[in-house]
């Protein structure tokens, strides 16, 4: 056995020997597992209490800081949970997040000793309110058989809804929405007039390739005649939006995409004629860039954006766009191309060629990003450290 290894075993033991003499939540040691609270778990036949934060999270901090430390919340947590804090964004933490489902922070999760989450519940709260929540989450409340019936073809109609409110109770978006496309199976043309799935599919449907979303997009008429339009058209832009992320997925550094998928939804937004779809694309390129730390692909499709007329990247998209390079990237030449394009902008800004981003959607920005592209265009300038 590796002697980090050992140690990291060798502090786990120990953890679980005092854990319940201890002030406060004692937690794995920074660095340590999910696989090792499993195995720690089944070791002592506790439950796992998970804490899904990340370094910028507010109530997170708060949690951490006032709850977590108590002496009542840890007499309460440590004789019955093998507890760890996983930031989301660092080590295996964006692995967790798309395997777990996390879509906000913090979110709490509860295993049993074997690693099968049994409840969630988000956000922050008072000591009194955390523990109900957890009293409220460790008792499996029949999910598991619920997940057995639908893995084994159940589809009647009142076990489907009620599968969907246990998920969604428990914020599982991705089982949520395969429990809405079997909801809506074969009804693409008449569920608009159901209100039960009118809601299901404005509540829980995240796939465009559903033959619901499909129908909807060409033919709005009927869901917007019941809806409004207005919410409407958000719900399938949010869509439209979203789903290309599922489409990458992230391990030990790698980012990979599901090509196939993401071909038939660039077809299908061409198809349904959807708002800003070559924007969504080429957005969605440069993030995948991104997650691979492929500098020179990112610099080639943020260029396709700039180049690209019709979509004419704003003051503000350009700066935040552009920061990821001047922040990683140590290769001079997408470091110059980014340059090109934020003094040609600056330029074109103070010469009065272009109008100054003033405002977002409703949202009206205090000042103009001159400022901002001129700092970004001085951290351009200085030498990249080796």
């Amino acid at each position: 056995m590796k002697l980090k290894s050992f140690i990291t075993s060798l502090l786990l033991t120990c953890l679980s020997i005092c854990s319940a003499n201890a002030q406060g939540i004692t937690f794995l040691p920074e660095g340590a597992t999910f696989q090792q609270a499993v195995d720690q778990a089944k070791k002592d036949g506790r439950k796992i209490f998970l804490d899904c934060y990340t370094s910028w999270c507010g109530p997170c901090k708060k949690m951490a800081r006032d709850i977590f430390p108590l002496e009542s919340v840890g007499e309460f947590m440590n004789p019955q949970f093998v507890c760890i804090k996983i930031d989301m964004e660092k080590g295996e933490g964006p692995e967790l997040t798309k395997k777990f489902g996390v879509t906000a922070f913090p979110t709490f999760i509860i295993f049993n000793s074997e690693g099968k989450e049994i409840g969630r519940w988000l956000g922050g709260s008072n000591a009194e309110k955390f523990i109900q929540n957890v009293k409220d989450n460790s008792q499996d409340k029949g999910s598991a058989d619920m997940d057995k019936r639908f893995a084994d073809g159940d589809r009647d109609p009142e076990f489907l809804l009620s599968y969907l409110n246990t998920l969604g109770a428990s914020y599982k978006r991705d089982q949520c929405n395969t429990v809405a496309e079997a909801l809506l199976e074969g009804k693409a043309e008449t569920f608009a007039s159901d209100a039960t799935l009118r809601d299901v599919f404005m509540k829980h449907l995240q796939n465009p390739l559903c033959p619901a979303f499909v129908y909807t997009a060409k033919n709005p008429e009927a869901l917007k005649k019941a809806v409004g339009d207005n919410a409407v058209e958000m719900k399938l832009q949010n869509v439209w939006r979203n789903y290309p992320r599922t489409l990458i997925d992230e391990k030990n550094g790698t980012a990979t995409m599901d090509q196939e998928k993401f071909d038939k939804f660039v077809k299908l937004m061409e198809e349904c004629n959807a708002p800003n779809r070559e924007q969504i694309r080429i957005t969605t390129l440069i993030t995948f860039a991104e997650k691979n730390k492929d500098w020179t692909l990112y610099v080639k499709n943020l260029k396709d954006y700039w180049d690209n007329k019709d979509l004419d990247i704003n003051d503000l998209d350009l700066c935040k766009l552009s920061t990821p390079v001047i922040k990683e990237c140590k290769d001079k030449q997408p470091r110059g191309e980014v340059k090109k394009m934020l003094e040609k902008r600056l330029h074109d800004l103070r010469s009065g060629k272009r109008e100054p981003l003033r405002q977002i959607g409703n949202m009206k920005l205090s000042g103009n990003l001159d400022k901002a592209m001129e700092m970004l265009i001085g951290e351009l300038n200085k030498p990249v450290a080796p």
